[in-house]
């Protein structure tokens, strides 16, 4: 099943979500099936739950496409469940990202390049890891969306003048995408 992604604007994307438990969520390697589909109808290679409208600690990541410029993530794809960044260490390097809930807008972010995390797999098998390069790059711009923030808050102050038009037309639904989306100012009816 796929689930529409919630566009930029909508309360949910600013949230710090809270942690979960295994009894709360009986069906959860379901629903991180479903999240996979959802990214992949989308071409994206990471999506978090705020990202379809709920509000947990949970993302999804495929970085296996970048595997042509670090061979070690080919097959890299796995589910984060109530994940901590534990350090984040390295210089910051820029890399120019995207996000599904803010279709057609990129910019360059600087971001560590290695991190240290704890989570748990849909197993609930928890897994303390270090991930670097381009996996430890999506994993925080997934891990941001549990915490409420967007790549768009890393932008500078002129940045975010420059696009502000744009974010404001994403909200309301002014945005060609070919993936199903929930724009929260969207008028009734259209």
């Amino acid at each position: 099943m796929k689930y529409p992604i919630v566009a930029y604007g909508d309360p949910v994307l600013r949230r710090k979500a809270p942690a979960i438990e295994p009894d709360e969520y009986p069906h959860i390697k379901e629903l991180v099936s479903n999240m996979y589909d959802t990214m992949y109808g989308a071409r994206g290679v990471g999506l978090a739950a705020p990202q379809i409208g709920m509000s947990m600690r949970l993302f999804v990541v495929d970085i296996s496409p970048f595997d042509d410029e670090e061979p070690e993530l080919a097959g890299f794809k796995k589910a984060f469940i109530n994940a901590e960044i534990l350090e984040e260490t390295g210089t910051e390097w820029s890399f120019n990202e995207g996000c599904l809930s803010i279709p057609d807008i990129r910019e360059d972010v600087s971001r560590k390049p290695v991190i240290r995390m704890s989570y748990y797999d849909e197993d609930w098998k928890h897994h303390e890891a270090t991930f670097k390069g381009m996996a430890a790059r999506v994993i925080q711009h997934e891990y941001d969306h549990i915490e409420g923030k967007l790549f768009t808050d890393k932008l500078s102050p002129l940045r975010k003048r420059l696009i502000e038009k744009k974010l404001n037309d994403i909200s309301k639904g002014a945005v060609d995408v070919d993936y199903r989306m929930k724009f929260p100012d969207a008028k009734k009816g259209r």
